[in-house]
């Protein structure tokens, strides 16, 4: 790895698996937000919408006391399709439950390693998530093409 490459690594380890995480998704064609909010008091890692209008969320989780200190992601289920956990190798997978996917991550890539079962999304809650996702990532990408503009009045 060279030094630019380092330094374009996130700092802490749940975004080094959120990044990793993010890439595969993108294998999958999937598209994908980072710290997206679905409703308030909820903060997903990541979501992603893949080609079908399917929604998955994925929690990632760095260490036990991580996993053990997460309160509210169970909240997280009602709004997506599926529903994934990202660690890395070390992470004792013994305390995830059953139930959800698993996907193995580090900063560079991930593999699904149990997929998630399907809950499909009430139609209504379905185009919620979509149109917030669109708006999340349209003024994201404002910001990044006018980080001035965000700032400005409305017409």
């Amino acid at each position: 790895m060279d030094a630019i490459e380092q330094t374009c690594l996130p700092g802490k380890p749940g975004q080094r698996l959120a990044r990793g995480t993010g890439r595969m998704l993108r294998s999958l064609d999937h598209a994908v937000l980072t710290e997206f909010v679905p409703s308030r008091g909820l903060r997903v890692d990541l979501i992603s919408l893949g080609p079908k209008g399917e929604l998955w969320i994925v929690e990632c989780k760095s260490s036990r006391a991580d996993f053990q200190s997460d309160r509210k992601w169970q909240g997280y289920l009602e709004w997506c399709d599926r529903y994934f956990w990202a660690v890395d190798g070390d992470f004792p997978i013994d305390l995830l439950p059953q139930d959800t996917g698993l996907i193995m991550a580090d900063a560079y890539g991930a593999d699904i390693v149990r997929m998630a079962p399907e809950t499909r999304l009430a139609p209504a809650r379905r185009t919620k998530v979509q149109r917030d996702f669109a708006r999340a990532a349209a003024l994201r990408l404002q910001g990044l093409c006018d980080p001035e503009g965000l700032s400005a009045g409305a017409f």
